[in-house]
């Protein structure tokens, strides 16, 4: 389980569910534009297990099927630009290495993409022959794109691409950094950068994020008229103490259990998800090691009212949302 889940671990998976809710003032639901009795089909990566991860094609493809927001990553160059990227290295999807923080933004864009990924599975490993990799060299000229793409849409983008291209489509934005607990830093480096991007923007359908609870109150503070989902602790705040998750926020962002210490943590439940609509919150999903990203689970999701899902699989959860209509309590829910 990582490091930054921890806090969640401390009591049992029972008492996460159970906990008795603590009357909080209600936003109520038709304040909350995130609250959805459709769970909204957020394209995790832009569909990762369907298309090259955090890509203009990805995110082109999964909308064109049926997606109704994006959720991405971002990162930020040795010259202070803001790209979308999950991982804070170049390595496993790229045909580049070492950190996005080394390089400048004209190395990056120079990048291939889609160079590792793979519509089998293990779709990112780097063991297969180089037939498994379909879109390998789209981006650099060597192959050509598939019919109404271009190679830029096979390169790393920037968040103001993404923006531009999809000025009226939901995104959810995840402030990533470096890892180890002790060092925030680089988190607290993107926040600012993120901020800077888009303190002059009008739009409020931009949703932003983090692990590290303290960049998404720093992105807070900058940006204010932008709402945010809380980090780690923020969300142990409010579940584990019925404390207040931070300010500015809209909606959860968690995964539905989580294996620690041969114990099976249950954080997603019907009833937490009641409970943070009883105060007014959204509750959106994104899948952790010990939950696949597959029909039965998303049927429990949508069972438990949840407002969105983000799925590897876009394309796929779209059809089985238009065969599975929501349940009509999730409608009756304040």
């Amino acid at each position: 389980m990582p490091k930054h889940l921890l806090r969640l671990a401390r009591v049992p998976a029972v008492a996460v569910t159970l906990l008795a809710f603590a009357a909080t003032p209600a936003l109520g639901a038709t304040t909350n534009p995130w609250r959805h009795t459709r769970p909204l089909n957020i394209a995790h990566q832009g569909g990762e297990d369907e298309f090259p991860s955090n890509t203009m094609y990805a995110f082109k493809r999964a909308l064109k099927g049926g997606a109704d927001m994006l959720e991405l990553d971002i990162g930020v160059t040795k010259d202070g630009q803001v790209v979308v990227r999950h991982d804070t290295t170049l390595d496993r999807t790229t045909n580049g290495s070492g950190t996005i923080a080394s390089h400048t933004l004209a190395q990056i864009r120079r990048l291939d993409a889609a160079y590792w990924f793979s519509p089998t599975a293990n779709h990112y490993s780097h063991d297969k022959p180089a037939s498994a990799y379909p879109f390998r060299g789209v981006a650099t000229g060597r192959r050509r794109p598939p019919k109404g793409y271009t190679a830029d849409d096979f390169k790393v983008a920037t968040l103001a691409q993404v923006l531009r291209t999809f000025p009226h489509t939901p995104t959810n934005v995840e402030i990533k950094g470096r890892t180890p607990a002790e060092d925030i830093s680089e988190y607290l480096t993107n926040a600012r950068a993120l901020a800077r991007e888009l303190k002059g923007s009008r739009r409020r359908d931009v949703i932003v994020v983090s692990f590290k609870q303290p960049a998404v109150d720093l992105f807070h503070q900058l940006v204010p008229g932008l709402p945010v989902a809380p980090g780690i602790d923020g969300s142990a705040d409010f579940l584990l103490s019925n404390k207040s998750p931070g300010d500015g926020v809209a909606a959860f962002q968690l995964p539905i259990t989580y294996m620690f210490g041969g114990s099976l943590l249950t954080i997603t439940s019907k009833d937490n998800v009641a409970r943070a609509h009883k105060a007014g919150y959204a509750w959106q999903n994104w899948f952790g090691d010990t939950d696949p990203d597959t029909p039965a689970t998303w049927r429990n999701l949508i069972s438990w009212c949840v407002d969105g899902v983000m799925t590897s699989r876009p394309l796929a959860f779209e059809k089985f949302l238009r065969a599975t209509p929501s349940p009509k309590a999730c409608a009756q829910r304040p």
